[in-house]
């Protein structure tokens, strides 16, 4: 018979001891002999021929039990940049599929390049350009100084040859630069269509997880900053990475949005110089700005991006509106500003109904947690009295409607990462006091947005 979707299928009968299975009823089991063990089952559904690519390279799978699985941590391969294998959660994965996407230009290939290069030394690698020529990638190659000797190239946009070659000689790591350039001959749309973006993607996934090869995909961004194509695209890889920075900027940060065997919110940052990405192991020194005195609306907020604590300076300017009062953020979110700056007027008194507020987080970095908060509020504060906070104070909680001020997770780790880095002061929720002292820092834990502005004016 044939069910919906175009599909045969058929029963069958199967012996209860061995296994063995038969096309019709039978008293004796032909495989091993015993009597009255065959039960009628369904026959595995046959594709018809222009379904066939879309059965899975994986074994037909049973029922099991959790207990019954022997659970083990993932083999990793580090990359040789370190930055680069803490946003993927200690190194590549082997079957793992990258999709990394960011704006043109902003170093994706450069990375890509300068990883393989390094591994190519141990393991085998191939980077598949659909875009450039190989005489183009050798030349980039040249200018980083990389040793390209078992590097091997492919300058190919047809998916059945690209298959070809991976099922061939299965490298350790595929770079695809990109899957926007690929196309199907099963498919007749364009490179770049939603289709042919999803099956190349498909079957990419399928031959990684058959192979073991760790495969990194190449995505195009739109203007809004996400990754081109369907949506469906970032749910069948295991981790997605986007690519950010300024293009005044030398600095880059990697972020991982998606990741299913590290943390998500993880962050790399790089600078770029004439020789490719470097990896920044102190990043918390490019978010914090060098003043030569100290200066009003500029607050320390300690933040947390992945596992990794971070100092950002957050600054602000409040200055006297000219018709409508504008809020405009950076780095930050708008809408949460609006509300902060009503609670500020409702629980401590302080008005900026009538003035212009402009936040900024410094260095190009985007901070979506809500325990930058109260920093928020205490620049904003001290750009409005023109007031500088003390030197070497940090800050970070959470604002409520109610005034109340809320504990961040991980707030030991902020509070150590500061004290690293030379401050010696905290103003930080009362639940996020430390139980034991933390040498060089002292903390001041405040339960309210009215409590943190009196202690501001005690420490002036």
């Amino acid at each position: 018979m044939t069910r919906a979707g175009g599909t045969q299928q058929k029963s069958q009968f199967c012996c209860n001891e061995c296994g063995s299975s038969v096309a019709k009823w039978q008293g004796q089991c032909p495989g091993c002999g015993r009597w009255n063990t065959l039960v009628e089952t369904i026959a595995s559904a046959v594709p018809l021929a222009g379904q066939r690519r879309f059965v899975s390279l994986a074994g037909r799978g049973e029922v099991q039990t959790l207990a019954d699985i022997e659970a083990h941590e993932e083999e990793r391969l580090p990359t040789g940049i370190g930055e680069f294998d803490r946003v993927l959660g200690g190194g590549l994965v082997r079957g793992g599929v990258v999709l990394i996407g960011g704006d043109p230009g902003i170093g994706k290939s450069t990375l890509l390049l300068q990883a393989l290069a390094g591994l190519a030394a141990t393991e085998g690698v191939l980077y598949v350009s659909g875009e450039e020529s190989g005489q183009q990638i050798a030349l980039r190659a040249r200018r980083l100084s990389l040793a390209t000797g078992t590097l091997r190239l492919l300058a190919e946009i047809n998916l059945e040859r690209i298959l070809a070659t991976l099922q061939s000689a299965p490298p350790r790591v595929a770079v695809i630069d990109s899957i926007q350039t690929l196309w199907s001959e099963q498919l007749t749309s364009a490179p770049g269509s939603v289709a042919q973006v999803r099956e190349c993607a498909a079957q990419l996934t399928r031959l990684a997880k058959q192979t073991g090869s760790t495969v990194i995909l190449v995505g195009h961004v739109t203007k809004e900053g996400a990754i081109a194509g369907p949506r469906v695209l970032e749910h069948i890889v295991d981790s997605v990475l986007y690519f950010e920075g300024d293009s005044h900027s030398s600095f880059r940060l990697i972020r991982a949005v998606k990741n299913r065997y590290g943390a998500v919110n993880e962050i790399g940052v790089f600078a770029m110089t004439d020789r490719g990405l470097k990896a920044v192991s102190n990043p918390s020194a490019i978010f914090l700005s060098q003043h030569g005195a100290e200066v009003a609306g500029s607050c320390v907020l300690v933040t947390q991006e992945g596992t990794r604590p971070l100092l950002v300076e957050v600054q602000a300017l409040v200055d006297q509106a000219h018709g409508n009062p504008r809020r405009l953020t950076v780095g930050l979110d708008a809408q949460r500003l609006s509300m902060l700056l009503a609670v500020l007027h409702r629980h401590a008194g302080i008005v900026c109904f009538d003035q212009d507020v402009f936040v900024n987080a410094v260095g190009g970095v985007r901070i979506s947690e809500p325990a930058a908060d109260l920093a928020v509020l205490l620049a904003i504060i001290s750009s409005l009295k023109n007031r500088a906070l003390p030197e070497k104070l940090v800050v970070f909680g959470e604002v409520g409607l109610a005034g109340e001020i809320r504990p961040a997770p991980r707030g030991q780790e902020r509070l150590r990462e500061a004290a690293k880095l030379g401050f010696t002061r905290a103003l930080v929720p009362e639940a996020n006091r430390p139980r034991q002292a933390i040498a060089g820092i002292e903390v001041m834990p405040v339960r309210r947005v009215e409590e943190a502005a009196r202690r501001l004016r005690e420490l002036d």
